[in-house]
């Protein structure tokens, strides 16, 4: 069964926080992503109950092998499909958006369609997030 969008965010929001600190933590993604600490408490145990996750006793976030894979595809959709929209010509901020809400429901063989013209003919300097 496929993992639903909210636990993707998440997923992804503990990826991208991981790339910028050394110790995530759940305070750290409710703010990131404007949630309740019980939300992202109950997040945290799903995700942990599926395999993706893992927490030390001092409470940082770890993504497993198998979390950070998923994380790492997650997050390479968003920016892949928010620099296509940019070199369409739309601004940044609706671009991320749309890119957010795309990524969650776009096929393996779309996707993949769109990463390879995105290499092909893609602008060199569009590779920025």
């Amino acid at each position: 069964m496929a993992m639903q969008e909210s636990g993707e965010m998440y997923l992804e929001t503990i990826y991208v926080l991981s790339l910028r600190s050394s110790g995530v933590r759940s305070i750290d993604v409710a703010e990131e992503m404007g949630f309740s600490k019980p939300s992202v408490s109950r997040a945290v145990g799903l995700l942990k109950n599926e395999g993706l996750l893992e927490t030390d006793r001092t409470g940082v976030l770890k993504l497993t092998e198998a979390g950070e894979k998923k994380a790492k595809r997650i997050y390479e959709r968003h920016t892949v499909l928010s620099r296509m929209l940019m070199e369409l010509g739309v601004d940044e901020q609706t671009a991320t958006e749309d890119a957010c809400r795309i990524e969650h429901y776009i096929s393996d063989r779309s996707f993949d369609a769109i990463k390879a013209h995105m290499t092909k003919y893609g602008r060199a300097d569009a590779d920025k997030d």
